[in-house]
């Protein structure tokens, strides 16, 4: 690992912990994403991670709070982009006809998109609006 990308993952790790920390499976190779997506059981939440600020100061706490609701997905893993790129790519391919976005959630079941809310409605909302978009997402898709 050459100096920049061991510096990128010192200072990446923090904005990892905060999701593996609520419960989030981190899928860091495309074969871990097949894997996932092959044998995920139910809905599964996918956060697209990313250093940005509008993920640490919108989209992570959201999310993170989001899972206080009454409903929501069985599964919860993430993808770092920027970081794991290869991983992230792959998860984007299996959101069939949606912008490559980050950062980005998704709710899905069986491979396939219910829900998807891209950068655009993280960046610039309020971190209450973002978890009212997940909290009814949950409501109808889990």
């Amino acid at each position: 690992m050459n100096p920049y990308e061991q510096y990128m993952k010192e200072i990446s790790q923090p904005m990892r912990t905060e999701l593996t920390e609520a419960g989030f499976k981190e899928l860091t190779s495309p074969e871990a994403v097949d894997e996932f997506i092959q044998s995920a059981d139910g809905t599964s939440l996918v956060v697209v991670n990313s250093v940005c600020g509008c993920a640490a100061g919108l989209a992570r706490p959201a999310v993170r709070e989001s899972l206080n609701n009454g409903k929501k997905p069985d599964n919860l893993v993430t993808v770092f982009a920027g970081q794991d790129r290869e991983a992230t790519s792959r998860m984007r391919e299996y959101f069939v006809g949606i912008e490559p976005s980050s950062p980005s959630m998704a709710i899905m079941k069986d491979g396939k998109v219910l829900h998807f809310i891209p950068r655009e409605e993280i960046e610039d909302h309020e971190v209450e609006e973002i978890v009212s978009n997940l909290s009814e997402a949950y409501n109808e898709h889990c």
